[in-house]
């Protein structure tokens, strides 16, 4: 079954195009990064999906309900956790849970609830005076109540450190084996790397790619990064390993270590390039593109 079906979905403020004629469908079961620069669209997507926005054109239907015309049924199925979401004041981080137990019609253990994402500790405390790891914990927590079908989350992993953000994909791929359907936002890339099936790259509005990381390697050429360390690099040695064929850039990273991103089969064909111009390789080694060079690539952008 599909548990995300978006059809040409365009929304513009005025003469603004936050989201450019979107087609993107994701499978029940999936783990679904959703990347792009600041200002991709990215939560404006995440917001038709909650109907906080309306589309300008096209529809986006979850688990088959319409999420503007049947919203309710739809928003039904899903644990949410929202960028930039204020906790209650005056309510403890165990009413918080409470609350969400209540909302969702839904049975829980508060405590256990708390205790998966790390806050049991702090349960009684009011989570106004929690620090801003400690409010997503517990707002993931709240997402978490009732075992969605579908867990929609924008930049889970704000305000955590190394240590809380390794516990949240924890979480996720527990999740994801219960069944559920993940589909969250990042900018941190090695998170969305490290537990997704597929990605989508949006940028300008436009969903520039969706595949899998390997298959997104594989469109870029193989992806291969080869990092060859020279004895010396002269003048017009980068101009000749531009020409050869297969190979997609090339950076010099100091005075004698060179990066090339090319196909598997130019690797042999450089360090042939290399040896004709009289230049000796001290070492080389070979890397897989990783998800950051592809968002690079995609985007022509770093991470925001």
């Amino acid at each position: 079954m599909v548990a995300i079906d978006a059809d040409e979905v365009t929304k513009r403020y005025g003469t603004e195009t936050a989201l450019d004629r979107l087609d993107l469908t994701v499978e029940e079961g999936e783990t679904f990064g959703f990347l792009g620069p600041n200002g991709a669209g990215k939560s404006t997507f995440i917001n038709v999906l909650l109907d906080f926005v309306k589309p300008t054109e096209g529809s986006a239907e979850i688990f088959g309900h319409d999420c503007q015309g049947d919203g309710t049924a739809a928003r039904g199925r899903i644990g949410v956790l929202p960028e930039g979401y204020s906790v209650f004041e005056r309510l403890t981080g165990r009413q918080h849970i409470e609350y969400a137990m209540r909302t969702k019609d839904a049975e829980a253990d508060p405590s256990e609830i708390l205790d998966r994402v790390g806050i049991l500790d702090d349960a009684d405390r009011e989570a106004s005076d929690y620090s801003k790891g400690m409010a997503q914990r517990l707002v993931l927590g709240m997402a978490l109540v009732g075992e969605p079908d579908l867990l929609l989350l924008d930049e889970p992993s704000t305000g955590l450190d190394p240590n809380g953000a390794a516990e949240m994909r924890q979480i996720l791929r527990e999740e994801n084996e219960r069944g559920a359907t993940i589909f969250f936002s990042s900018h941190i890339l090695e998170q969305v790397e490290a537990v997704c099936d597929r990605v989508g790259i949006l940028q300008d509005g436009e969903l520039v790619a969706v595949d899998t990381i390997e298959g997104l390697r594989e469109s870029l050429g193989g992806g291969t990064k080869l990092v060859i360390t020279l004895d010396r690099l002269e003048d017009g040695v980068l101009g000749r390993i531009e020409s050869v064929a297969g190979v997609e850039t090339v950076v010099a990273q100091d005075e004698s270590t060179i990066e090339v991103t090319c196909t598997n089969d130019a690797k042999m064909d450089i360090l042939v390039e290399l040896h004709d111009a009289g230049v000796d390789v001290v070492n080389f080694r070979t890397e897989e593109a990783s998800l950051e060079d592809m968002f690079i690539e995609y985007t022509g952008s770093g991470q925001r």
